[in-house]
């Protein structure tokens, strides 16, 4: 039978999800006329004449240990997270380690990325204990010891049937949980070190030290058909020819609803190695799912650079997000080289940015004509609210460049707001008013 041993933090959390109801600062009044039933004093609310805050699931991420974690320079927390801290004999969960690691990022008023993961260089595998010394009915399991980074590493045994089957239970289990957990802005997921899609350093062997073909497809298939709300990704490295699932197997697998993240951006040679990939992946994916990565560590001068007027390489990165549609880029080293504001104004150059163009009454319904001014959509459901009275149309898939009519009947109050379940209390998705 299959238990959990559940923490009450999960539930609080769900009670802090509010409808966020908050007049925004630098209000403006907006004349709204006499048309229908409206008054000739009838006047609406709401908005700001420039974004000025980072909005929620966008910009630099950094990992939830760093010093400047706290810092409004960023709404988004990175973390690994290892299989074997949530489960350790078979069928028992115990999600008290995920728990605290999203209260944790929740109490600083950010949401987080993770990404497990079960080989990192230098290490033991993140396999659970119970699979590593019974494996039932099958035959032994064994992992490989190998050198890479010039460390001892160990890599997991997926010629064995019990792993595959684990890791597709974990996330369902996983899916089941916290698929609509405003705490949980995107989830990563994959093989080989770091989860990144590719042992470049090390045995690289299909169906031993890395998943199968076959399995890999099962996977990625599971995935699309547990998650519902949360938006998951895997490495752009998943186009290689050599492991990838993509090339054979199952027809119209990249047509899965996944996102892309680039662990390596704004290499020296993106254009020529990590753009083939992202194209192999169709650029316009962005379009249903998220766009991110981590900014590479070829070398220091790159680290230094990313934030600089023409990065590294002669383009800055305020232009890659625009050409590659970004909605976050982990750069956790970033205080190193550059001032928090610096990296705030780096993280309002992602993701959506709503602006109100026209506001007009017909009758008993508001008409609200607006466009998103960003570089990619939002991914979760959003409402313009007047007094909790949700519009009939969602915000989520507003394009880049595109407008669209919002329409609330009934609205109550004079205030106009954006309302969403995937915000944590307190958290505010500003809109530019021009009126």
């Amino acid at each position: 039978m299959f238990s959990e041993i559940a923490g009450s933090s999960h539930r609080l959390r769900h009670l802090l999800v509010c409808s966020i109801i908050t007049v925004l600062s630098s209000c403006l009044d907006i004349p709204l006329g006499s048309n229908g039933n409206s008054s000739s004093d009838a006047i609406l609310k709401g908005g700001v004449s420039a974004i000025t805050d980072v909005q929620p699931m966008t910009g630099i991420v950094l990992w939830n240990d760093n010093e400047h974690a706290s810092s409004d320079a960023i709404s988004l927390e990175f973390s690994y997270m290892l299989y074997s801290d949530v489960v350790s004999q078979r069928g028992i969960y115990n999600w008290s380690s995920v728990e605290a690691k999203l209260d944790d990022i929740a109490s600083r008023g950010h949401q987080a990325i993770l990404r497990f993961r079960y080989s990192y260089p230098g290490q033991h595998t993140a396999v659970p204990f119970y699979l590593k010394n019974d494996s039932g009915d099958y035959p032994e399991y064994n992992e490989t010891m190998a050198i890479s980074e010039g460390l001892e590493t160990w890599f997991p045994d997926w010629s064995h049937p019990e792993l595959e089957a684990f890791t597709l239970e974990f996330y369902s289990k996983f899916a089941e949980r916290y698929d609509d957990d405003p705490s949980l802005a995107f989830l990563q997921v994959g093989f080989g070190l770091w989860a990144e899609y590719h042992i470049y350093d090390g045995p690289e062997i299909l169906g031993d030290t890395f998943p199968s073909i076959v399995f890999q497809s099962e996977f990625l298939q599971n995935m699309d058909s547990q998650f519902d709300e949360l938006h998951w990704s895997i490495s752009i490295d998943a186009a290689n020819g050599d492991i990838s699932p993509f090339y054979q197997v199952v027809p119209g697998l990249k047509d899965l609803n996944f996102g892309l993240f680039d662990d390596s951006f704004m290499q020296q040679d993106h254009a020529t190695e990590n753009e083939t990939w992202w194209d192999f992946f169709n650029r316009q994916r962005f379009e249903t799912s998220p766009a991110g990565g981590e900014f590479n560590y070829y070398t220091d001068d790159d680290q230094k650079n990313v934030l600089s007027l023409n990065g590294p390489h002669g383009e800055s990165f305020k232009s890659y997000a625009s050409r590659f549609h970004i909605s976050y880029m982990i750069g956790n080293d970033q205080p190193e080289y550059q001032s928090l504001n610096t990296i705030k104004q780096a993280s309002l150059n992602t993701g959506y940015k709503f602006e109100v163009l026209s506001v007009e009454i017909n009758g008993e319904q508001i008409l609200i004509r607006a466009k998103n001014s960003g570089v990619a959509p939002l991914y979760y459901d959003a409402y313009f609210s007047m007094g909790g009275v949700l519009a009939i149309e969602s915000l989520k898939g507003l394009q880049a460049g595109q407008e669209r009519t919002f329409t609330i009947i009934n609205g109550l109050g004079d205030t106009l707001v954006i309302d969403s379940e995937r915000l944590l209390h307190g958290q505010v998705i500003q809109f530019i008013s021009p009126f």
